[in-house]
């Protein structure tokens, strides 16, 4: 017996990745139902400071989706490389699109379950809309594939509680440690590349001039050995893009072998717990800080040594790289992986939210196809075979210029 037709949708990870896909179905036709499960045991995510390079697909989604007609990016015109004494020794014109996590974030839930905050307002709902629930505090447990039509879900709630959901087709977009992933093969981990982004954000009025001159509007780089920082403008407090009131985003690569001395420190929090993948804001021990900010001052250009130090709640992100083999569960169509959990690319290609808004925009389009009758194994080989074309390709891309940059010799290092 053919699966059921995908008309219940559950979507497990309730974060951009997720959020995408959830809203890219609700606005593909009305009898859609389409089910958010997210762990984290409150109704909305916290941001973490963190800038997002808005590429073709993620720019291409807003327009086709967002309804709150909010905007959404800064534009950086060109590219700067610094050399150690702050001069610029590399100009490229290129124009790119800024943004930032959390605006994203709250665009995205007002477009699919109507939250409002200082980002946007709720928009009005039009009839061709599907439905939609985002179930927080839902961790999933199991999952039941055994039978010919719905598949069952099993999640266990922050209350306390065991739950039961059936769907005719299962997304997994819980990130690069997915659990859907794992059901599909355990063997799949994420593994760490021998580095860590720091990262900060820093108001733009708070700058001086000179960081003013190569930082706004602009995405300038400084290489050395075993180092790259980088920064660029990103909407502000609320999402706003009035200059003036935007953040400063930088990152900064630092290698630290994984389990040695230094990396267990600094990977450890201010209340003793060590973390393996990110260090969240707050959590860094202070020692640590004022050692870094020293290193700054030491080893930086002075406009990038400058928004460090004038940053006050940094967070730390391992690197890692991780990429499935298949988008599909070989033998059942109905368990899919989208995003970072199908591939987790490293940050230089500034490219994990632009794959998670193409996945979600390519697999609205084949549920469609679908719907309308095509044969459901047919459509999904197709749409498995453009999202892993793109998630190899760019994954070992990241693992090149990652490498080069932390391991070996940028041709503009400074």
């Amino acid at each position: 017996m053919a699966p059921a037709q995908p008309k219940n949708i559950a979507i497990v990870g309730g974060s951009l990745g997720g959020l995408f896909a959830g809203v890219a179905l609700k606005h593909l036709r009305k009898d859609l139902n389409i089910r958010i499960l997210e762990r984290y045991p409150a109704p909305l995510l916290h941001d973490q400071g963190a800038g997002v390079v808005a590429s073709q697909d993620v720019q291409e989604f807003f327009r086709k989706h967002d309804r709150t007609k909010t905007p959404l990016t800064v534009t950086s015109h060109e590219r700067l490389y610094l050399d150690k004494s702050g001069n610029v020794i590399n100009r490229e014109s290129k124009e790119q699109h800024m943004t930032s996590w959390d605006l994203l974030y709250h665009l995205l839930r007002a477009n699919f379950d109507g939250v409002e905050s200082e980002y946007a307002k709720a928009p009005a709902s039009e009839a061709n809309e599907g439905t939609t629930t985002y179930d927080y505090g839902h961790q999933v447990a199991d999952i039941n594939c055994k039978g010919a039509n719905a598949l069952s879900i099993k999640a266990n709630t922050s209350t306390g509680n065991e739950v039961t959901i059936d769907a005719d087709m299962l997304i997994g977009a819980d990130g690069p440690s997915s659990t859907i992933r794992g059901f599909i093969d355990p063997k799949i981990q994420r593994k760490y590349a021998g580095y860590v982004a720091w990262r900060g954000t820093v108001s733009e009025n708070q700058v001086s001039h000179s960081a003013i001159d190569v930082f706004v509007e602009k995405f300038p780089f400084f290489h050395t050995e075993g180092i790259q920082i980088l920064a660029y403008t990103i909407p502000g407090p609320n999402g706003t893009v009035e200059p003036g009131k935007r953040l400063l985003n930088w990152v900064w690569y630092v290698n630290y072998k994984e389990d040695s001395p230094e990396h267990i420190e600094l990977m450890t929090d201010k209340d003793g717990k060590r973390h393996h993948i990110t260090l969240p804001p707050g959590g860094i021990q202070e020692s640590l800080w004022e050692r870094r900010k020293k290193i700054a001052s030491e080893l930086l250009p002075p406009q990038f040594a400058e928004v460090v130090n004038k940053t006050e709640v940094p967070f730390i992100q391992a690197i890692t790289d991780v990429v499935s083999p298949v988008a599909v569960l070989p033998g059942d169509s109905r368990v899919l992986l989208i995003g970072d959990a199908l591939a987790g690319f490293r940050p230089h290609t500034a490219a994990s939210t632009n794959q998670a808004a193409m996945d979600a925009m390519e697999l609205a389009k084949a549920v469609d196809r679908i719907l309308e009758g095509e044969k459901r194994d047919k459509v999904l080989k197709n749409w498995e075979e453009g999202v892993l074309d793109y998630a190899k390709s760019m994954q070992k891309h990241g693992v090149d210029i990652g490498n080069r940059s932390q391991f070996g010799f940028h041709p503009l290092q400074g």
